[in-house]
């Protein structure tokens, strides 16, 4: 927006206050929009440029392109005092522009990737062919269903120069399968990998973001692969935000996993430079406002940057509670480079989610999710938000948690208690649940079987953790008999959409795909934007213009 400056020959006046102008503007033919419902019209055109303009009684209203002209210029076409000047506001330059060019998107739009491939590759692939970019749902999945993934995404996307990527979970209780993740995604050449649920730094995560660093003939450095840090600390931000502790590249380099030369120049750089700034979201979240936790992550950013001297630009995209076009406006306002969607995404036709768990979805209000015990942390009392709505899981995975955290043991728990686990929640005998629990570990991870031998503590966790684990199959299997033992990794964005898209287009399941959501929330956000513009330099904007209507968009 051009600023005004106060002018005291100013012919349009506002009371006794002189309006402030930066110069006249003159009709090509258009007439500009005074009207509540002229310029409630002219907030959507937000692909052209936008004027403030006064008529003779210092009404403010909203005029096309036309002529800015001085005050020799006139010649009987109609004019008025221009107040300010708004450039053109596409989707695609809601974001940080170098987002876009450094993964070649069009639009600055990520949709995250839901676990145990509910974002499915044919997701992916959606966002990839609108000019976005999709990531796949790695985590839970075995390295072998993931290789499977990445057949089928290098088959549709391969050559294309269309740009994609897939999760890299962190697996404090399966290192070896975090290890097997990461050498697959090397060999495949995958090369954008959002990590997930870190909180710190470990060889891993480390060696993934390295491999691959060369110092060009100009003297740049170049990057074969980019780290997409999912945080929502900012001290675990620290970490990611600078170059990897020496000790960690050494022993790289002693393994044989990195060169010396690529040890030697990931001293020059942070560890990733697309960061995921994770408010309140489904699954693992911390529920933090974005608002409060954004800014903060900026400032960290800003400091990292200057403390090590970084050249190249660190972007940091907003994700958590994103389901209106209001919302995402708010985190392009707040500065984000990209912003990240999830939750609304598992209702769309491209999700792996079954048919019964997206219509659930699609009934989601803003207060109709919990948090519960994660499958993976179960120990360590590490909680995942999901839908409470139609689903016993939230309060039958906190009972479990219940009593791991007051018996020392299987043994140890109370017949009654035991009897009603195993009626209400396992539907089966505590017995056959550590048979099954024993034979996948034995394949999986023996020392798992070993550690719950010499542990009967552990042993139960493992018993309680197959139910916190099979949940979530569960539900995107659609398997009879357990729906209300579906476990759907769900935030308050679901409940924001519904109640957004009611009435329109987007209101049945079936019209719901990724892009189509996606496509509404920019375009919205690009009208939200404008409207704001417009309210702030003085327009009396109608509340309806911050109400976008989904449509069908090409």
């Amino acid at each position: 927006m051009q600023a005004a400056t106060p002018s005291t020959n100013n012919p349009a006046t506002s009371g006794r206050t002189p309006l402030p102008t930066v110069g006249t503007w003159r009709s090509r033919g258009a007439m500009p929009a005074f009207t509540a419902d002229e310029i409630l019209a002219a907030v959507s055109h937000v692909r052209r440029p936008a004027f403030v303009v006064a008529d003779p009684r210092g009404h403010l209203g909203v005029a096309p392109e036309g002529d800015l002209i001085g005050p020799d210029q006139v010649n009987g076409v109609p004019t008025f005092p221009l107040v300010a000047s708004l450039p053109a506001i596409w989707p695609e330059w809601l974001g940080d522009r170098s987002f876009g060019e450094a993964h070649h998107l069009r639009f600055p739009y990520v949709a995250g990737a839901m676990a145990n491939g509910i974002a499915t590759t044919d997701l992916v692939i959606a966002m990839a062919r609108a000019g976005m970019l999709g990531f796949f749902g790695a985590a839970g999945l075995t390295p072998t269903r993931i290789s499977e993934g990445l057949d089928r995404l290098e088959a549709a996307l391969g050559g294309t120069g269309l740009s994609w990527g897939s999760n890299l979970i962190h697996a404090p209780n399966e290192p070896q399968v975090e290890k097997a993740t990461v050498e697959l995604y090397l060999k495949r050449k995958v090369r954008r990998v959002s990590a997930s649920a870190y909180m710190g730094l470990n060889p891993m995560v480390v060696r993934y973001a390295y491999s691959g660093v060369r110092e060009l003939p100009d003297g740049r450095i170049h990057r074969d692969n980019y780290l997409f840090a999912k945080l929502s600390r900012p001290e675990v931000a620290r970490r990611f935000l600078a170059p990897a502790p020496a000790e960690i590249l050494d022993g790289l380099v002693a393994a044989g996993e990195l060169t010396a030369d690529e040890a030697r120049l990931a001293r020059r750089l942070p560890v990733a430079e697309d960061v995921i700034v994770e408010a309140d979201s489904g699954g693992h979240t911390d529920n933090r406002p974005l608002p409060a936790l954004f800014p903060m992550m900026v400032a960290v950013r800003d400091e990292m940057t200057a403390t090590h001297g970084y050249q190249r630009p660190i972007r940091l995209g907003a994700a958590g509670g994103l389901g209106t076009p209001t919302a995402v406006a708010a985190a392009f306002q707040l500065g984000a480079a990209f912003v990240l969607t999830g939750s609304v995404n598992q209702a769309a036709l491209e999700s792996g989610l079954s048919d019964h768990g997206k219509k659930l979805l699609c009934t989601v209000g803003l207060a109709d999710v919990v948090m519960a015990p994660a499958a993976d942390m179960f120990e360590l009392g590490v909680k995942v938000q999901v839908l409470q709505r139609g689903s016993m899981f939230g309060v039958r995975a906190q009972r479990l948690y219940d009593v791991y955290s007051s018996y020392d043991g299987l043994h140890a728990i109370p017949a009654d208690v035991k009897q009603r686990l195993e009626r209400e929640v396992f539907q089966d005998t505590v017995e056959n649940i550590w048979a099954g629990t024993e034979a996948f570990f034995a394949e999986r991870d023996p020392h798992e079987v070993e550690r719950a031998k010499r542990d009967p503590k552990h042993k139960m966790a493992l018993v309680f953790r197959w139910y916190l684990g099979l949940s979530s199959k569960w539900a995107i299997a659609g398997t009879d008999g357990r729906q209300l033992d579906y476990q759907i990794w769900c935030g308050p964005a679901m409940g924001a959409f519904n109640d957004w898209v009611k009435g329109s287009f987007l209101e049945p399941p079936a019209n719901r795909t990724a892009v189509q959501i996606a496509r509404n929330l920019l375009e919205g956000a690009a009208v939200v934007t404008r409207a704001q513009q417009l309210r702030a330099a003085g327009v009396p904007v109608p509340a309806a213009a911050f109400q976008f209507a989904p449509r069908p968009l090409k």
